[in-house]
């Protein structure tokens, strides 16, 4: 008798945990996916950004630089910003400088960059901006090669390093590609 108890306490047992194995997690699958800030809010999703990044970089690379330019003829860095907010986050502005854009948005740590945060340096006391991308690299109007992807672990560009900051309207707003037919 105490065996045939012993072996339906077994028996139980064994079920019990084979029940538990297939059961339902307690969380679903899309708990798993949502990636939350160091504030604890939900990330947004940055393909769309990275994409536009991308798309924008291929339309303009190599756009020589022009002090005041806006076009694929000329451009400086504020202008490439600008046209790039405008053109591909469909961001209604007037056209801005870069003093103005550093007063825009919230100020981000450059431990925690995300694709399209704006990154600031100061060059002969002169300020310069582009967009963050993706790896440490950025992207710009530079004065010497004009349009061009740069790395923030350049020593140069480390050295005159001076500020990020997020427009958080960019990455809520309607992206749009295929920039040849907005000239």
């Amino acid at each position: 008798m105490i065996n045939s108890a012993a072996s339906k306490i077994i028996a139980c047992l064994f079920l019990f945990t084979l029940a538990g194995c297939s059961s339902k997690s307690s969380h679903s699958p899309a708990d798993e996916s949502v990636d939350t800030s160091a504030d604890g809010g939900k990330q947004p999703d940055l393909i769309p950004v990275i994409a536009a990044l991308h798309d924008q970089m291929h339309s303009w690379e190599g756009t020589k630089y022009q002090w005041g330019g806006t076009q694929l003829t000329g451009v400086d860095c504020s202008g490439f910003v600008w046209r790039t907010l405008k053109d591909r986050f469909n961001i209604p502005m007037d056209r801005v400088t870069t003093r103005e854009l550093i007063a825009m948005g919230q100020p981000v740590d450059k431990a925690h960059l995300q694709p399209g945060d704006l990154v600031f340096f100061r060059i002969k006391h002169e300020l310069h901006v582009g967009f963050y991308d993706t790896d440490h690299q950025f992207l710009h109007a530079s004065v010497s090669q004009g349009v061009m992807r740069s790395s923030l672990n350049n020593p140069y560009w480390r050295s005159v390093y001076l500020e990020a900051r997020r427009l958080p309207r960019e990455q809520n707003s309607q992206i749009s590609f295929n920039y040849k037919n907005k000239v």
